[in-house]
């Protein structure tokens, strides 16, 4: 039985195709260099492409109407993301940007409804990444409007866990490195208020820092900020 995993020790949310079926989609993509700072896509583009991460690291941001950024999501190495509908024309609600050097394998609409045609258990399999992508939009919308920045914030520090954590004991060391604004670029908050919130947790013993690293003391007193539904890991992730 396939299963949509976490990327997290070397899985990926690709996990939802067998490796036979991964390889087709390999096979029909042309891959791209491209450079740090640099955008794969913008809001309102044609959404007619899917992105493989081959190496490197991207993050997917949402602007306001005001012009306030907010990251989505974060992909690096073997992960598949891009907002493809197939057979209808779309355009992307998000904006790609790439945060370091990287190699992207990039496939054609047009070759995927082809392959999708050939293949009948890789459609059932595609769906199934869809609707893992769109279960973790959704969840993610919940958690910045339903529990208020503090909930949004906990509950993105248990995704950073879930994607990036390494465990000893009760401790979670987060091995990913990020600025308090870019925190607060992830909840919709200023960084004066992340600065704030992160003090107080650390102030109550749920977090510390270790040489620059986020450490998580008490994951259990996140969860119940957020009101966490434990959602299963494919979903909860950064």
């Amino acid at each position: 039985m396939l299963h949509c995993s976490l990327m997290v020790d070397g899985v990926h949310n690709t996990d939802c195709f067998s490796k036979e079926n991964l390889q087709k989609l390999k096979d029909i993509m042309y891959e791209q260099k491209v450079t740090s700072g640099s955008y794969l896509f913008w809001e309102g583009d044609p959404a007619d492409k899917l992105y493989f991460m081959i190496q490197g690291r991207v993050k997917i941001t949402k602007t306001s109407d005001e012009g306030k950024s907010f990251i989505l999501y974060m992909y690096g190495d073997g992960d598949l993301f891009g907002q493809l509908d197939p057979f209808h024309q779309s355009v992307h609600s998000f904006n790609a940007e790439v945060m370091e050097d990287s190699m992207i394998g990039i496939i054609q609409q047009k070759d995927l409804e082809t392959l999708l045609w050939q293949h009948g258990d890789l459609s059932i399999e595609f769906m199934k990444w869809m609707g893992l992508m769109h279960r973790m939009t959704q969840t993610k919308f919940r958690d910045l409007m339903m529990f208020g920045k503090p909930g949004a914030l906990c509950s993105t520090l248990i995704r950073l866990s879930n994607s990036y954590g390494q465990s000893s004991g009760s401790q979670i060391l987060i091995t990913k490195k990020l600025t308090n604004s870019e925190l607060a670029d992830m909840i919709g908050a200023t960084r004066e208020s992340v600065n704030r919130m992160l003090s107080d947790l650390k102030k109550l013993g749920i977090l510390s820092v270790d040489n620059g690293y986020m450490v998580i003391e008490n994951i259990e007193y996140l969860k119940n900020v957020c009101q966490c539904e434990n959602c299963p890991k494919d979903m909860c992730r950064i």
